[in-house]
């Protein structure tokens, strides 16, 4: 109790000096161009008051899909008088597994989280267990899944699978193509997987694989290499909306390849790239990091007041193109 104390008290004064000092970043993440500079990694969000506090721990949150989910979260537990501690691991696996040992300290009610490595966040988990804090895995599944209370995420496979649809449609007659992927990562694994069995026996062939782990934007530098080469390219495939924006890139500097782009998220650049005739975007298939967020907070809250709920949710995924991009808007997240 001494700690939950400590926690709210320091909450009011980080927020007393922030508002001293900086602009709140609000809306969607095209309006938030202002960074907050602190010298601390976790933010602590909420108000006085006897509600649960909730920790929330994803991979990196300089990917405005984690911010954005982040926001959504956040706003679902202050509807309830609940308050939420963020921690920002930057990629860093042992980072993060530090940071969770500091909620462990801070005594929160619940940790939200989703692992730099699905494998080397297990010993943080076990000390969630250990300290018997529900778990609940958000957007990229865990190794070890019996360390975790529930999982709530997108149904990747299906967001990979609409864009192969879809190129299939567009190439009736097959092509060659590029894919960007992360092999880490088993949530793009998934996003792949669906894509090439959309594509399977109608005539396409993978003629290079980028992997993307590593530094994203060495992608712009591979696909200008490849694109130097004069090779024949009809599409490229990636694993998120950050890997196509690097394909963008290096497609608008080479000037004059006439392929598609696919891609998953349904971010606002990508869906502003949709509105471009000249851009050559194709579609993407888009998950909701609002959606997420709420089933989270809803699963979270049902796991701590001993309620039923589901062990594992899949938000639906879906394509968003040209033909229907005005119907999301490309001002936020879906």
């Amino acid at each position: 109790m001494r700690k939950r104390i400590l926690l709210i008290f320091l909450t009011v004064f980080s927020a007393a000096v922030l508002m001293s000092g900086c602009k709140r970043n609000v809306g969607t993440p095209e309006d938030n161009a202002v960074v907050e500079e602190t010298d601390e990694t976790d933010e602590n969000e909420g108000e006085e008051n006897e509600g649960r506090i909730f920790g929330y721990s994803c991979s990196d949150m300089s990917n405005p899909f984690y911010e954005t989910l982040k926001d959504s979260i956040r706003t679902s537990l202050e509807e309830q008088g609940d308050g939420i501690l963020v921690k920002d691991p930057a990629g860093d696996a042992a980072a993060q597994v530090t940071q969770i040992r500091e909620m462990i300290e801070a005594e929160v009610d619940a940790v939200f989280v989703c692992p730099v490595d699905w494998e080397e966040i297990t010993p943080a988990l076990e000390e969630l267990e250990e300290a018997d804090i529900p778990v609940i895995n958000l957007d990229i599944e865990v190794k070890d899944t019996d360390l975790t209370d529930a999982f709530v995420g997108s149904d990747n496979h299906n967001a990979g699978y609409v864009c192969g649809e879809n190129l299939t449609e567009k190439r009736p007659d097959g092509g060659r193509i590029v894919i960007v992927e992360n092999p880490s990562v088993n949530s793009i694994n998934e996003r792949i997987t669906g894509f090439e069995e959309a594509i399977a026996n109608a005539g396409f062939e993978v003629v290079r694989r980028i992997d993307a782990g590593g530094d994203i934007s060495a992608v712009k530098e591979e696909m200008k290499a490849l694109f130097a080469q004069d090779m024949q390219i009809d599409a490229v495939m990636c694993g998120n909306d950050q890997m196509a924006e690097q394909v963008l890139a290096a497609a608008e500097e080479s000037e004059g390849w006439d392929g598609l782009v696919y891609s998953v998220d349904g971010s606002p650049e990508i869906k502003s790239a949709l509105t471009d005739p000249e851009s050559p975007m194709e579609a993407a298939g888009a998950q909701s990091p609002i959606n997420i967020g709420k089933t989270a907070v809803q699963v979270a809250t049902a796991i701590l007041n001993g309620d039923d709920y589901e062990k594992e949710n899949y938000e639906d995924t879906f394509l968003i193109n040209r033909d229907n991009v005005e119907m999301y808007g490309t001002d936020g997240w879906q």
